[in-house]
């Protein structure tokens, strides 16, 4: 479905003489992005999310309700095409007046390229680098703050202008080439300390009357994500010396925020289904590998892990890299970084 089709199915009455709210309207795109946007927002209003809690983003088509957020939207916090290409469709039919900020696409950000076969290699990782958790935050607050005041990012639409990996990114996804950069940057918790700086600055730049409300709950998100991270990594301590498998490769930023090693996924980066020659390769990893752990996903076939379990005497655990069962809020970064730390350890 085109992005003209959300629009033409949005009500009358929210058109062009919809009053403006004093508040900026702000639609997300995913729930860890929208826990970002209303820890920053604490006090003042709550973000709209488009792609529900429990909801695929590689594929989903928006309700009218969910276009509605985007049309109204006066800014919008995305991971990016590389996450959700359908989704780029609608920004610029339904949110050409916003703001729009590409979070893969800020200055700083951690991006990790697709890991590709079915087992991984780690020779390259150095663990020193990252398990530095200091990460890009507090040196890139002062900056973000100037271009709140300077209006550096005008109308928004310098956010989607696509550079030289942005139209690479939807080809890969469609054509499940599995190239480019790892959309699932959300779970390096430096990204989002960085995040948390730019969507402050741009509601502040938006809503100037609560820029130091804006600025001090963006401040204080991070400091909450330096605790946690400090408190998982005695938790993540023993997994260190483990191997394990994922369901799908959606965890390298973790792993690598964490120092943890992952031998393999049995289905790709994008979430397609994996080919039988694909999960034979994985069992004999999990038998060669002695690996002690298969992480499954609630939104994918448990079957699958069966077939992988299946006579080998590695263990199961559901993780989540979503929060699908937590409760949307100013605290579920936080919490989907404790529950997805505390699950994966108790894998061990």
């Amino acid at each position: 479905m085109k992005g003209l089709s959300y629009a033409a199915a949005l009500p009358a009455v929210f058109g062009a003489g919809m009053a403006l709210a004093e508040v900026p309207r702000v639609a997300v795109d995913i729930a860890p992005v929208h826990g970002l946007v209303a820890r920053v927002m604490q006090g003042v209003g709550e973000p709209d999310l488009v792609v529900p809690p429990g909801a695929s983003p590689h594929g989903y088509a928006m309700r009218p309700s969910e276009a509605l957020a985007l049309d109204r939207a006066d800014a919008v916090f995305w991971i990016g095409e590389a996450l959700t290409p359908w989704l780029e469709g609608p920004l610029e039919t339904l949110a050409g007046r916003a703001r729009v900020t590409e979070l893969l696409e800020v200055d700083g950000t951690l991006e990790l390229e697709f890991r590709s076969g079915t087992t991984f290699d780690h020779d390259d990782h150095d663990h020193e680098a990252e398990h530095d958790h200091d990460g890009h935050a507090g040196e890139d607050h002062d900056e973000h703050e100037d271009h709140a005041e300077e209006g550096e990012h005008g109308d928004g639409h310098d956010h989607m202008a696509h550079d030289e990996h942005g139209d690479a990114h939807h080809e890969d996804h469609a054509g499940h080439a599995h190239e480019g950069i790892d959309p699932h940057a959300w779970l390096a918790p430096e990204n989002a300390e960085l995040w948390l700086s730019v969507i402050a600055a741009e509601l502040a730049a938006l809503d100037p009357e609560n820029a130091e409300i804006y600025m001090a709950n963006a401040k204080a998100g991070q400091a909450e994500i330096k605790e946690t991270v400090g408190r998982l990594d005695a938790v993540l301590e023993p997994l260190r010396a483990s191997s394990f498998i994922v369901f799908h490769d959606a965890y390298q930023y973790f792993e690598h925020s964490f120092a943890l090693t992952s031998s393999g996924a049995i289905s790709l980066g994008d979430a397609s289904d994996p080919s039988p020659a694909r999960i034979a390769e994985i069992r004999d990893a999990v038998a060669s590998h002695g690996v002690a752990c298969v992480f499954s996903e609630p939104q994918f076939n448990p079957g699958l892990v069966d077939t992988v379990l299946d006579g080998t005497g590695a263990k199961t655990v559901v993780i989540d890299p979503m929060g699908s069962h937590i409760p949307p809020g100013p605290d579920f970064y936080t919490e989907l970084l404790s529950e997805l730390g505390s699950a994966m350890a108790s894998c061990h």
